[in-house]
């Protein structure tokens, strides 16, 4: 897993976009104004900054205590750091991603959440990526 993989895959969720707000070279994932991945780099690896449920995010930072961290630069208890080394296997990584944009779209407005629910029931291929 890396930080392409992963773009891919957020990109094919409704709503979502690439931003680079703080710096050209650290791309960001939003889903419409709010972030729900955050690519930089821990040490020589690639990491993600990823939304999860306090209770998950201890629980993630106990089953991978080197690769699961609290979120750099993030609220720690709602964020988590995953360093991409391979030593967390792909699809939790993707389970991960899949998580915090759900839960990032769950605090948008309701008026908005109708919005995106609207565009996979539309049948967009590969949960809103257009073709």
């Amino acid at each position: 897993m890396n930080h392409e993989k992963l773009i891919e895959l957020g990109l094919g969720y409704p709503g979502a976009s690439v931003k680079t707000p703080f710096d050209p070279e650290m791309q960001v994932l939003y889903v419409k104004d709010k972030m729900f991945a955050l690519f930089g780099r821990h040490a020589e690896w690639e990491s993600v900054n990823l939304k999860t449920d306090p209770e998950e995010a201890w629980l993630q930072r106990e089953s991978y205590p080197d690769s699961v961290l609290p979120g750099y630069h993030m609220n720690k208890r709602h964020w988590n750091t995953v360093v991409l080394n391979g030593k967390v296997p792909g699809e939790t990584v993707r389970q991960m991603l899949q998580e915090s944009y759900q839960l990032v779209v769950a605090k948008l407005p309701k008026r908005v959440r109708a919005e995106l629910a609207g565009s996979m029931k539309r049948g967009m291929p590969g949960g809103g990526q257009e073709s």
